[in-house]
């Protein structure tokens, strides 16, 4: 099959994008394939089904999610005023619903509070001569529905001006030098956009340019923007991460802990599921990330949300007479109801994903700065009390092996039933028994194309793919008896 790679600087006519797999670099790659090709794995499954899954995978992470996933916030508005108000927006975006009749939102029977919008995709585009290169993460975002915003461009054409036409493609590899004229490395189309700056205006030297660059009209991947869009009522979120608030299942009145909140999705998440009625503490350890934290909580309107800079290692004090007035960290033993650790990770789980930097030193880094983390959050949550830890990534050393470990380090932990539970069961290899396995969820990413709409699919079937078809997550959920 031809790829709309191959069809750059001919007269095309329109063509099929392919996004290569996931890249790693040989030592990690060899080190993920140990993993899924671990002898608990290949005991269950035989060796050619665990190497063609693992080779699925990384073409699946390089693709994104088959849909848009949003966080209503059902503590303002009904499900249902959020959901019509969200179909006049989306209708009202030419490139999002030109010629596609109503614009299709499904509910989750299972995932109250979540509105699922498909997205369509790989789509036959023919791209415009001239190129505008972007950084891979910029890339990504094009992928999911956004536009091209200023700091994303590395290359611009010489004498680009707002109003041309232009081609997106995505420097994956993360060697375009910023302010390049072209680019003859490694990159992939992403769609077709009208400039909104010129290229003088991208790169003028002065100060830093904010703002979108590139208006995508013709995208590879066919998602809604979400750029300013209801910001008090909807909320961007990977559908795993909504599912991991729910699981923490907070009360109203009950005092939480986000670990490591930013940049506040779920702490929102787990205010509004409180119905703003308790305590939540939410800690990063970056300054600038607290702010964003706090930014979030005053956009939807939720006043239970207290954010720390603070590194959550140390955020337990053992003497009383150390522990600060102002309700802050650090805290004493057995301080919170509830701890969520959505723990740092490698992040191999992330969606669309082409190239993946990392090296293997640093994708095994995490694995003993989780557990430290644990240390601190056993210590910290009241007997009875429920832990949820959770992570966006596929590895088996940071998921089901740390469950393992922390079944073994902390006698007083025990695995608990998730709701809602629908992800798959825990990858076999870290010594996990068949029933802890089916408590915790592992979502392992899959993809299935979508260029002919939804016709003649049930919403069951449908929903069914949306539970599938997500980024790479885990969660699992304890209790400290």
């Amino acid at each position: 099959m031809r790829t709309v790679m191959q069809a750059f600087g001919e007269s095309c006519t329109r063509t099929v994008s392919v996004l290569p797999k996931l890249k790693l670099k040989p030592e990690v790659r060899q080190y993920l394939s140990n993993a899924f090709q671990n002898k608990e794995l290949l005991a269950e499954v035989g060796e050619q089904e665990a190497n063609k899954k693992f080779e699925e995978l990384l073409t699946y992470l390089s693709h994104p999610p088959g849909f848009t996933c949003v966080r209503a916030s059902t503590h303002l508005e009904s499900l249902e005023t959020i959901r019509d108000q969200l179909v006049d927006e989306l209708q009202k975006q030419v490139a999002w619903s030109s010629g596609r009749g109503p614009v299709p939102i499904f509910t989750h029977p299972q995932v109250p509070d979540v509105l699922l919008i498909p997205v369509t995709g790989p789509l036959s585009v023919c791209p415009q001569r001239s190129e505008v290169i972007v950084g891979a993460q910029c890339g990504n975002s094009v992928l999911r529905g956004a536009n091209v915003f200023a700091p994303g461009v590395l290359s611009a054409p010489k004498y680009m001006k707002a109003g041309d036409s232009v081609a997106v493609c995505s420097d994956v590899e993360g060697r375009c030098t910023r302010g390049a004229t072209e680019f003859q490395g490694r990159k992939v189309f992403l769609g077709n956009g009208i400039a909104v700056m010129s290229r003088a205006a991208i790169f003028q030297a002065d100060e830093p340019v904010r703002g979108v660059a590139v208006r995508v009209q013709e995208p590879v991947y066919h998602s809604p923007s979400f750029d300013g869009l209801l910001p008090r009522l909807v909320f961007l979120q990977n559908l795993p991460s909504v599912v991991v608030s729910h699981v923490l299942g907070p009360q109203p009145g009950e005092r939480i802990l986000d670990m490591c909140a930013a940049p506040g999705g779920k702490t929102s998440h787990i205010a509004a599921l409180m119905g703003d009625q308790g305590e939540v503490i939410a800690l990063d350890k970056i300054a600038s990330k607290v702010e964003r934290i706090r930014q979030n909580a005053s956009t939807l309107e939720l006043d239970c949300i207290t954010a720390y800079c603070f590194n959550s290692i140390r955020a337990v004090c053992a003497d009383q007479a150390q522990v600060p007035g102002n309700g802050g960290p650090p805290f004493p033993p057995e301080s919170f109801d509830r701890v969520l650790l959505d723990a740092p990770c490698s992040g191999l789980g992330q969606r669309p994903n082409m190239a993946c930097p990392l090296s293997l030193r640093e994708v095994t880094s995490y694995q003993p700065l989780q557990r430290k983390l644990f240390h601190a959050a056993v210590r910290l949550l009241r007997r009875s009390g429920t832990l949820v830890y959770s992570t966006c990534t596929v590895t088996l050393a940071e998921n089901e092996e740390q469950v393992a470990w922390a079944l073994s380090t902390f006698p007083d932990l025990t695995l608990q039933l998730q709701i809602p539970h629908i992800g798959g069961e825990g990858m076999p290899g870290a010594g996990l028994s068949n029933d802890q396995r089916r408590l915790v969820q592992r979502f392992s990413p899959r993809h299935e194309p979508s260029d002919s709409g939804l016709a003649g699919r049930d919403q069951s079937s449908i929903l069914r793919q949306a539970n599938a078809d997500t980024i790479g997550f885990f969660i699992a959920k304890f209790q400290k008896t």
